[in-house]
């Protein structure tokens, strides 16, 4: 099929706007399925994950092919909650055009305004459904209204409807100046009503005038006030939609089969086909600051890019791939530019949700999974092993939430290890990673619902029970006085002995980590064992002393000490250095650092209030504020670590979904005395647990 014959796209949208109806209808419509499958009852085609359909939301994308009109669709099903943005990331990469999904009574919501920056950070064209036009208190006007002063998406309704709410019983088709209504044999033609006649003109004329900014055409005969003809004004639209200057509006209600036919149709006008999409732009694998082009096309050299895998027990890892050029056939080598490694094609599979057709070759544009890829994960480039390129790759938001995760029997600890390695494989916004320190195996997700279906996952496809719980914070030990020591070790056993004598000074010394100085005069110690005695004490201080946390942050001085010719070691030095440091240690004033973390913030004016609020109430210290864009500040302070556990479900549930915000490690300081003594008990707790384990 030629490809101006092909869209790839995508369906986003917030939560519960209707996404996976809307799919499910397109799916019933292009012959895809014969029986309608409902999210209420679990058996939507797209949902097909256990947790999809346990709780009635769309966790991760599912693509599927469908035809309309002689016309091939890629369709990706992408989720609507913010844990899963990920999903709607690497969706967003592939696709060449969206429908953006609205309820008509929520409108635009918060994450709206997430996915439709998303899409403008990959220049995505799109079109917008407005969904649930059947529901009680559904507002056409409105929403477009949002759209314009929310997202300046220059919406304009190309459909108007007929009624609304439970009056709600067609639509209006601007350009073509018609109308449909919806029974149970399907879509029926009618003339525009009467009462509508003078607004569907309106509106035509308000889309000529639109236009008329872009195409000369256009604007030549609006000026001379001549007809414009329905082609005309669908091939100005088409072009406005692809260069992302205005976003055309269609509006219907799927759960009720209303208007579904309709938007099938805007997808073929109005979103485009790899070729209107153009070349696709890498970089020289040799030179980054040079890029090459791959044209749309079979003759082209093969390139593509690996935006989602998936591990399915029945055929192991499949990587799902968009082919921007040339063709890839079973059994071909093709390289990996990213890794720098040749992978071998194995199987090629065409995806409809849970099912599979094996094809030989796929060609420019196709969206398809491959079996048998080893070394290739989520943002890597595949392409002709002789002519090298390198693609953009998928940005990944960095995880916002942490959980320490232990398997509850202990012989499960080797396979909980392989299905963590495995979940963060398929999913880039999930991190897994082994604290050295407190010796805690740490899960980092995109928020608690992310981090639950993980967990419920682990249960239900790697049958392995796990307990959560916070982490541990990582404190460090240090001293705030100075203190002199010394200590003789002795002991005398039927051989050999063992004797070693050290003085030392202990001093604070804030900011500048450990430090070491031998005043060793007259030979006392000899030089090799006074590296046995800084080798003594850093292995001490590695350990902990106060609590078993590193210390930072403190001068050794080497005063003096002695040394016997025959029972003194290598051994005996080390071992007294940490005896004698320790001691003084626990005199010095001994206290703990908590780490203090950097925190931006980005939020919209009304919530600003709560936020620098709430982020006192978490000991935290606010140092600047400014205008990050409209309507939206950026916030700059400094809270410490152990406050933010649970944070991000919170700024979540203060902003509305509408603020974020990063963090990073900035330094250590003193923790108070309460703080401490909270430490220190929570660290007893766990001794003492671990010893009854």
């Amino acid at each position: 099929m030629p490809l101006n014959k092909l869209r790839n796209i995508g369906i986003a949208a917030h939560i519960d706007a209707g996404k996976t109806t809307v799919s499910e209808r397109i799916l019933f419509y292009t012959g895809v399925t014969r029986k309608i499958g409902e999210v209420h009852d679990g058996q939507a085609t797209m949902d097909f994950m256990i947790q999809e359909q346990e709780r009635g939301i769309t966790i991760a994308s599912a693509a599927i092919s469908c035809k309309w009109k002689d016309y091939n669709i890629n369709l990706i099903d992408t989720p609507g909650h913010i844990d899963f943005t990920m999903e709607v990331e690497r969706s967003l990469r592939v696709i060449d055009g969206m429908i953006a999904v609205f309820c008509s009574i929520g409108g635009v919501e918060p994450q709206t305004e997430t996915i439709w920056n998303q899409a403008d950070r990959y220049k995505v064209p799109r079109i917008a459904f407005i969904n649930k036009m059947d529901r009680s208190g559904a507002n056409f006007a409105e929403v477009v209204s949002m759209m314009n002063n929310y997202l300046d998406a220059n919406a304009t309704p190309f459909q108007l409807p007929i009624g609304a709410e439970e009056n709600f019983n067609g639509i209006i088709d601007i350009v073509q100046q018609t109308a449909y209504t919806f029974d149970e044999k399907g879509l029926k033609e009618i003339e525009i009503p009467a009462e509508y006649k003078v607004e569907a003109v309106k509106s035509r004329n308000l889309i000529i005038e639109k236009l008329a900014d872009f195409n000369d055409d256009i604007m030549n005969l609006f000026i001379e006030e001549k007809i414009v003809s329905n082609e005309l004004l669908k091939r100005a639209a088409r072009e406005a939609t692809i260069k992302l200057l205005i976003t055309p509006v269609f509006c219907g209600a799927a759960y009720k089969n209303k208007g579904i036919q309709n938007l099938l149709d805007a997808v073929i006008d109005y979103l485009p086909s790899p070729i209107d999409v153009g070349a696709i732009v890498g970089s020289d694998v040799d030179d980054l600051e040079k890029t090459q082009k791959r044209a749309p096309t079979n003759k082209e050299p093969f390139s593509a890019l690996a935006f989602k895998i998936i591990n399915d027990p029945f055929v192991g890892q499949q990587t799902f791939i968009r082919v921007y050029s040339g063709v890839l056939k079973s059994g071909m080598p093709v390289l990996n530019s990213t890794k720098g490694k040749t992978e071998r094609i194995g199987r090629i599979l065409k995806i409809h949700a849970k099912e599979r057709v094996d094809i030989n070759e796929a060609g420019t544009g196709d969206i398809v999974a491959l079996i048998g890829l080893k070394l290739t994960k989520t943002g890597d480039t595949l392409c002709d092993v002789t002519q090298p390129l390198l693609l953009e790759k998928i940005y990944v938001t960095p995880p916002v939430i942490e959980l320490k995760i232990t398997p509850v029997l202990r012989k499960d600890q080797e396979k909980l290890g392989e299905a963590l390695r495995k979940l963060a494989n398929e999913d880039p916004s999930f991190t897994t990673r082994f604290d050295d320190e407190t010796t805690e195996t740490i899960i980092a997700g995109m928020g608690e619902l992310h981090l639950e279906i993980i967990v419920d996952r682990l249960k239900h496809e790697f049958k392995v029970d796990v307990n959560i719980d916070e982490p541990s914070v990582s404190f460090r030990e240090t001293i705030t006085a100075e203190q002199n020591c010394d200590f003789k070790l002795v002991k005398q056993t039927g051989g050999k002995g063992q004797f070693a004598n050290v003085k030392l000074r202990l001093e604070p010394n804030p900011g500048k980590g450990y430090e070491f100085i031998d005043k060793i005069k007259g030979g006392s110690i000899p030089a090799e064992y006074v590296i046995s005695v800084n080798k003594g004490i850093q292995k001490t201080i590695s350990e902990g002393v106060l609590a078993g946390f590193p210390v930072v942050d403190v001068k050794v001085v080497l005063l003096d000490g002695s040394f016997h010719p025959v029972d003194s070691s290598d051994m005996a030095f080390r071992t007294c250095a940490s005896i004698c440091f320790k001691s003084g240690f626990m005199k010095a004033n001994p206290t703990l650092l908590e780490p203090i973390m950097k925190i931006e913030v980005n939020t919209p004016d009304e919530y600003i209030g709560d936020i620098v609020g709430n982020l006192n109430r978490r000991r935290g210290t606010i140092e600047s504020m400014r205008r990050y864009r409209k309507g939206s500040q950026k916030l700059n302070g400094l809270v410490p670590l152990m406050e933010m556990f649970g944070y991000a479900s919170q700024l979540r549930n203060i902003s509305s979904g509408r603020a974020s915000y990063s963090m990073e490690f900035l330094k250590y300081s003193p923790a108070s005395t309460s703080i401490q003594e909270q430490a220190l008990k929570k660290l007893a707790e766990k001794k003492v647990l671990e010893q009854r384990n």
